[in-house]
């Protein structure tokens, strides 16, 4: 069903492809929206090492929601700054792409440990954490992304 990478001397191993996503803070998560277009946003993530799978929070409603409601099937890519090796001016860029579903979080304790793992993420600001989930996580969407599928390669920009 997933097709075989086509540059796979570039491959990354699984554990690289799940190191990228727990370092990376962004990506862009991809959905079928409107009338059957791609819908593609950016969005921060949080992925967790218990159960392997992604988290996101935003708005209860808007596109993204009416996109997820619509059709659970998503693909998430994330990628990392890259770097230069010596003497070179291209970069060499590490990127990953999930496959999966994604669905809506009903579980309040659910989505209240979801946005303290987004949050610790950008800080370790204990105060300001607990200021954020008492006056904003009522009205937060977190959402789940159960990985089916995922790979990852590094390609020189050149």
């Amino acid at each position: 069903m997933y097709r075989k990478m086509r540059r796979f001397k570039q491959k990354l191993t699984e554990n690289e492809c799940i190191e990228l996503l727990k370092q990376t803070k962004r990506g862009v998560l991809s959905l079928i929206g409107d009338e059957g277009y791609p819908y593609g946003i950016p969005i921060n993530h949080w992925f967790c090492e218990k159960n392997g799978k992604l988290y996101f929070h935003g708005a209860k409603e808007g596109h993204k929601i009416d996109a997820i409601k619509k059709c659970e099937k998503a693909s998430y890519c994330v990628y990392d700054e890259g770097y230069r090796k010596e003497g070179e001016w291209a970069l060499n860029i590490k990127s990953v792409i999930v496959f999966g579903k994604i669905h809506l979080v009903e579980d309040k304790e659910l989505s209240k440990e979801i946005c303290t793992g987004l949050t610790q993420k950008f800080t370790d600001d204990e105060e300001y954490l607990q200021k954020e989930l008492n006056n904003a996580l009522s009205r937060v969407q977190c959402l789940e992304f159960s990985p089916v599928h995922m790979t990852g390669k590094i390609v020189n920009e050149s």
